[in-house]
């Protein structure tokens, strides 16, 4: 088979792989309808193939034919993944141009508030003189000079004191002035970033619906691939060999893995149930302290488990590696903002939702990786990147409980080793995972 195999879940390859190698030797593998695309081909039909058989030019005919089919059939999954990869950069990278904004305008607008401050003091500042300037006047020093000269030395004095009073309130209203226009300054600068933010917010994800409808297309592809490739070859050991039994044995494996992958099909939904019940059970009686493990960014506490009071749990065991904020990328050598936390526990652990949740991406996030996105509702997203391949074990539009794993940890993507990229977002903004979830009684 080929290496577009990547994008099927760990269990379900070795389930396939098992069955091609039954395909090669006994001629047995479970074959299924081709998918979307695919269906718009035509198949050879096992009549077709035994009827090939009557002649050497109709057999050899046959042969070329269903070697072009798996051609096809490969050509097709490898150009459907390639796509799903452009289209997982490409959102990665709208991603990342809106989170590095949103850290912008944060700080513009916390310059902007600061001016504002000093604007308003040295205006307070301002107002105090022009009163006191004010009550100066009030007293007309030259009459009183002019009728009581023996104090002319005290209303000399009280004389000077107004002028230099009025020079520093010039340069007070001066100042005043100043901070106004540069509090102003900054408070547009502000107004523009935070509109622009908008924009950059809705690019990110029209890229995203993108990318989880090339990994969609990929996946049918890889879907199509492996339904009937395994009937093409299996064909061809027919057209090529003097075997008799081949359709009877991939006949008897079409029965085989049907009952094999119900059986899966019913462990992984009773696994389902179990954990639900387990997390509703656990949202009503667990005690308050968290599941995390020791406080401490450092903390290599379990993942998983009962939540919190708060309903939240750890994403995955392991120390934190890398925290929120900008660094030198191990990956891509560049100054850019990291926006989670890194979190290594091994590869292959589990990775577990962070909150109960509904998948709104799950797919190629280019240098994500294979990511998983939750929307936990209120206004809050969460993110897993770096996923093994094969290693999502969720779909988009799904609902998750909290502690229920959704995938495995892997390196994809930009990495330099397995561990998990753990994202908390705000209304769509990334915010620094540690105090967020402490605040949820847990510790990353």
């Amino acid at each position: 088979m080929s290496t577009s195999l990547t994008l099927i879940p760990r269990f379900r390859r070795r389930v396939i792989a098992a069955a091609v190698a039954v395909v090669l030797t006994a001629g047995a593998i479970a074959a299924f309808a081709p998918a979307d695309g695919a269906s718009a081909t035509s198949y050879p039909s096992w009549d077709d193939v035994q009827a090939a058989k009557a002649s050497q030019s109709a057999q050899q005919d046959k042969v070329t034919e269903i070697k072009g089919l798996i051609a096809d059939l490969t050509s097709q999954a490898a150009a459907k993944q390639k796509s799903a990869e452009a289209a997982g950069t490409a959102y990665q990278t709208a991603q990342t141009k809106y989170d590095a904004a949103t850290l912008q305008q944060q700080k513009l607008q916390q310059q902007a508030d600061e001016s504002e401050k000093t604007a308003a003091q040295s205006e307070a500042q301002a107002g105090q003189l022009a009163a006191q300037l004010g009550r100066a006047s009030a007293n007309d020093v030259t009459t009183d000079l002019l009728t009581h000269p023996t104090d002319s030395k005290d209303y000399l004095y009280e004389l000077g004191a107004i002028s230099k009073l009025s020079e520093q309130a010039d340069g007070i209203y001066s100042q005043a002035t100043q901070d106004r226009g540069t509090a102003q300054a900054e408070s547009d600068k502000a107004d523009v970033a935070k509109k622009a933010l908008g924009d950059l917010a809705d690019a990110a994800q029209q890229k995203m619906r993108a990318a989880q409808s090339a990994a969609d297309a990929a996946q049918t592809a890889v879907d199509a691939q492996n339904d009937n490739q395994s009937r093409l070859e299996a064909q061809l050991t027919l057209l090529t060999s003097n075997a008799t039994d081949v359709e009877a044995k991939y006949n008897k494996g079409v029965e085989v893995e049907k009952a094999r992958q119900a059986a899966l099909a019913k462990q992984r939904a009773d696994q389902a149930r179990a954990a639900a019940a387990a997390a509703a059970a656990a949202a009503r009686n667990a005690p308050a302290p968290s599941s995390g493990g020791s406080s401490g960014s450092g903390s290599s506490g379990s993942g998983g488990g009962a939540p919190t009071s708060s309903g939240w749990v750890r994403p995955s065991a392991g120390y934190q590696t890398s925290p929120y904020g900008y660094r030198i990328d191990p990956y891509t050598g560049a100054h850019a903002l990291h926006a989670g936390v890194d979190l290594a526990p091994g590869c292959y652990s589990p990775i577990y939702a962070a909150h109960e949740g509904t998948v709104t991406f799950a797919g190629n996030g280019g240098g994500y990786g294979n990511e998983v996105i939750l929307d936990n509702g209120g206004g809050i997203s969460t993110a897993y990147g770096h996923i093994v391949n094969g290693g999502i074990m969720v779909g988009n539009g799904q609902h998750v409980s909290a502690g229920q794993q959704i995938a495995q940890v892997g390196s994809t993507g930009w990495s330099t080793g397995c561990h998990l990229h753990f994202e908390t977002r705000v209304n769509g903004a990334a915010v620094d995972p540690v105090p967020f979830m402490a605040a949820r009684g847990i510790s990353v």
